[in-house]
């Protein structure tokens, strides 16, 4: 489903936490949503998810104002985590599961399968207490997923996570986006958006500040720079001179070196955060 925000504002007491956000998330696609802390991008995914309600503008799923019973549609992974300490980790994932209008049944068998999946079978009877945090994060993410949600939000999914189950993680939100889910991520891991967004909005003091595809954007603040490997395993970064081109600078090189490679040196999403952030002050 596509998702469309429109001239969002919310305010609390006199701190204006929205101010005319808009932005556009594409069917079956991963869109990074991303700011520094206090920005706004988690009262604008409450707002998407109805928990508090924008003092102005709109927010339609397929081109309709969202409702209650969409809610139901969408799975929420919130930052804030919270299982009940003392509740046995299946009966607990039943009955979250439950709430999303699964049957007690349906529920038991999509979550075996899901529990198979990611090694956590034997935790099936066990207080969630004794469970690690990244086991919890397992239990919280499958509960996310479980009633096949057509809008998928995640507020930073990574967190206490190793690095094999991070990978985890990220190829299941891949897999679920080639399924046909369209996926908000919520996340300050940079290398995490590289690898997992399409699209992306960068909200700072209330304001989206940068929007579109990761790979547009990278490209357009390219700093003209290439590496470049030549056959005595020298490594140079080089930029054309006088205005000219990669291939003016390559034909140039050939004439006193044999090439091993040559590549454009594209800025990481990580530099392209801290530029606009520095300079939006």
């Amino acid at each position: 489903m596509k998702l469309q925000a429109n001239n969002i504002h919310k305010t609390f007491g006199g701190f204006k936490a929205l101010d005319g956000v808009s932005l556009s998330v594409r069917e079956g696609s991963v869109f990074g949503l991303l700011g520094p802390n206090g920005a706004g991008k988690t009262t604008l995914l409450r707002i998407i998810n109805r928990i508090i309600r924008p003092d102005s503008g709109e927010l339609l799923l397929d081109g309709k104002p969202i409702t209650d019973e969409q809610v139901r549609t969408i799975g929420y992974l919130p930052e804030e985590r919270g299982l009940y300490k003392k509740m046995r980790v299946g009966e607990q994932a039943i009955y979250l599961a439950q709430l999303r209008g699964l049957s007690r049944g349906e529920a038991t068998m999509r979550l075996r399968r899901w529990f198979d999946r990611f090694d956590i079978t034997e935790w099936w009877n066990r207080p969630v207490e004794q469970l690690s945090k990244g086991m919890q994060q397992k239990v919280q993410f499958i509960v996310t997923v479980l009633h096949e949600p057509s809008v998928l939000i995640f507020d930073e999914p990574f967190s206490g996570f190793d690095p094999v189950n991070a990978t985890l993680i990220k190829n299941e939100i891949l897999a679920l986006r080639d399924k046909g889910a369209t996926v908000i991520l919520s996340t300050h891991n940079m290398s995490s958006v590289e690898e997992l967004c399409d699209d992306i909005a960068l909200i700072d003091k209330s304001h989206v500040v940068l929007n579109g595809s990761v790979s547009q954007i990278r490209r357009s603040y390219s700093k003209n720079l290439f590496e470049v490997v030549v056959d005595d395993g020298a490594v140079m970064q080089l930029t054309p001179t006088g205005g000219g081109s990669a291939n003016d600078l390559l034909a140039d090189l050939m004439k006193h070196h044999s090439i091993v490679s040559f590549r454009e040196i594209l800025p990481s999403m990580n530099d392209i955060f801290v530029e606009t952030i520095a300079g939006n002050k």
